[in-house]
């Protein structure tokens, strides 16, 4: 089966995940994601949010993990009070072992919301922020093929272990295309197109039964 060519020149890909969405759960929990931070100065009366210091301010220099949604606040004003460094996982010798043979990689170990996060971090002004983007957007062109291929003949197999490696964004490409599958298997065999009563209207049917029984 063919599937629609996705271009390296489409930065867009991703463009919906930058934007914080304080309506979304997904989101509010990526936004709580530690990043490591350095002050650029000196913060004062605010020492103890940092676990490891008995200091009132913290000082200039100093380094803490602090969630994405504080770094960004405290990085992307006109004075920028900290920089930021990306996480492990997003730095050169893991984009390496990516393009090397992304199918292989088990992303979600390497965080449940790999693509999401690594989209925020474009937030910030950060040298390694080009060839971020370009492993994040080639490493899912690499392995897009591969989980469509096994979402649709994932009938007679473990599901389990053909999306336990799959980032979040991933595992729901796998769901919407199985449940795709199966709507369209039902259809050949003229399944869908049988009537079926509601959840509501089969709810209120056993409550009036059971307040007919009481009466």
């Amino acid at each position: 089966m063919s599937y629609p060519e996705a271009s390296p020149s489409t930065p867009q890909l991703f463009s919906t995940l930058k934007k914080d969405n304080y309506f979304d759960l997904d989101d509010i929990i990526v936004c709580q994601e530690k990043v490591t931070c350095t002050f650029q100065s000196t913060v004062h009366r605010l020492g103890y949010i940092d676990p490891g210091s008995n200091k009132e301010d913290i000082q200039e220099d100093a380094k803490m993990e602090l969630p994405y949604w504080l770094a960004k606040a405290l990085c992307t004003r006109k004075r920028k009070i900290v920089s930021i460094e990306y996480p492990n996982v997003y730095r050169s010798s893991y984009l390496q072992i990516l393009a090397a043979d992304a199918n292989v990689v088990d992303l979600h170990k390497w965080g449940p919301s790999y693509y999401r996060l690594g989209e925020k971090l474009f937030n910030f002004e950060h040298d390694e922020s080009r060839p971020l983007a370009e492993g994040l957007l080639q490493a899912f062109i690499s392995r897009f093929r591969k989980v469509m291929d096994s979402s649709q003949n994932a009938q007679y197999q473990d599901t389990y272990q053909l999306t336990e490696k799959l980032d979040e964004i991933e595992r729901k490409i796998f769901k919407s295309t199985r449940q795709n599958v199966e709507d369209f298997e039902r259809w050949q065999v003229g399944k869908s197109n049988q009537l079926s009563t509601s959840e509501a209207i089969l709810s209120h049917r056993k409550r009036k039964h059971t307040d007919d029984n009481v009466s």
